[in-house]
């Protein structure tokens, strides 16, 4: 639960003993605060039949980062930015091992 503590201190969220709560801005300029239950992981059905477990950390990062999608979009475009830096830090090793 570290990993949960940092993440609120580095975003300025709010807790209580059951949630994190995650202020985001409302369509009316009003303040609208996301709940989510201090888990290790938090399971998300698919309509497709299937689900997965993701770590609470992710859900976190993805609900601040992309606010306004659905949870699921909003993961798949975490990942997604989180592969594509990945990619870029193994190019950058493979050049300097040339070099």
């Amino acid at each position: 639960m570290e990993e949960i503590d940092e993440l609120i201190k580095q975003y300025g969220l709010e807790e209580d003993t059951e949630h994190v709560i995650i202020p985001l801005p409302g369509k009316d300029g009003h303040i609208r605060r996301c709940y989510l239950l201090k888990r290790r992981f938090i399971r998300i059905a698919y309509p497709e039949g299937y689900f997965i477990d993701y770590p609470l950390t992710k859900i976190i990062e993805a609900t601040i980062k992309y606010p306004d999608f659905p949870l699921t979009e909003s993961l798949y475009l975490l990942q997604k930015t989180m592969d594509a830096e990945t990619r870029n830090i193994l190019d950058n090793e493979k050049e300097e091992d040339k070099n």
